[in-house]
């Protein structure tokens, strides 16, 4: 449902009486001179955003896993026993069964008697309960910021970002056709989205490693209000 904006108008003709300006009904998009945004990385190929990627992790404590599309079961298997297990919270998405991953969280996780809870949008807030108890959650990766270490996460109604929030520990799937160079990117796809007439999430999620924070005399913290380890799983799918 459009909301309804009251007395606009008004307001606006206001703000701009007391600037003593003219009020303009199209505000243009400023085109700045120099936009050094443009060409970080500009011609890095998809193996050097990769290594870029490599550097990054290491900086911000996140375990960078690496491996084939055929190994991604086995490995996303041992990462989740590095982790300790169950409980496991992900979201309800179709690339779980489009990467190879049904026969892993169907039958053997159940058949280990892990315990695996996807998000379901029937459940309402029983969703954020699963993964406020959850071990681990695991989620893919919409967009990967190679300069940034940065995983970006679209939420919809059955993918919760309190999956990739709430659990103790967090693994995000990285396909490598996702990684881009870096925020610079994934903004202008997102505005092409929107300018394409294609409605975007309400909340999309940056995440870069373990929640941590260097708030208090730049001492830095893991763990402060999030996952206190963070693992990429690296997937070569292009």
């Amino acid at each position: 449902m459009s909301g309804t904006i009251q007395n606009r108008d008004a307001f606006l003709a206001n703000v701009a009486s007391s600037l003593g300006r003219e009020r303009k009904q199209r505000v243009e998009r400023p085109v700045w001179k120099f936009q050094p945004q443009h060409h970080v990385l500009k011609d890095a190929s998809q193996e050097e955003l990769v290594e870029v990627l490599r550097s990054q992790c290491r900086l911000i404590h996140a375990e960078l896993i690496e491996t084939s599309l055929a190994d991604l079961p086995k490995r996303l298997a041992a990462a989740v026993n590095l982790y300790g297990g169950g409980p496991l919270s992900l979201w309800k998405d179709e690339r779980f069964s489009g990467f190879g991953l049904d026969e892993l969280i169907h039958k053997q996780w159940p058949a280990e008697k892990k315990e695996v809870n996807i998000w379901d949008p029937v459940l309402g807030e029983k969703n954020i309960e699963l993964a406020e108890k959850a071990n681990i959650g695991i989620t893919f990766s919409d967009m990967t910021l190679a300069e940034s270490g940065t995983v970006v996460l679209f939420s919809s109604p059955d993918k919760g970002r309190s999956v990739s929030l709430l659990p103790k520990q967090y693994i995000a799937i990285i396909p490598k056709s996702t990684i881009v160079p870096r925020i610079t990117q994934a903004a202008e796809a997102i505005r092409g989205k929107i300018e394409g007439g294609e409605v975007v999430p309400s909340c999309i999620n940056f995440i870069t490693g373990p929640s941590n924070s260097a708030d208090i005399e730049m001492n830095l913290v893991i763990g402060v209000h999030g996952p206190v380890k963070a693992a990429y799983i690296l997937v070569n799918d292009c």
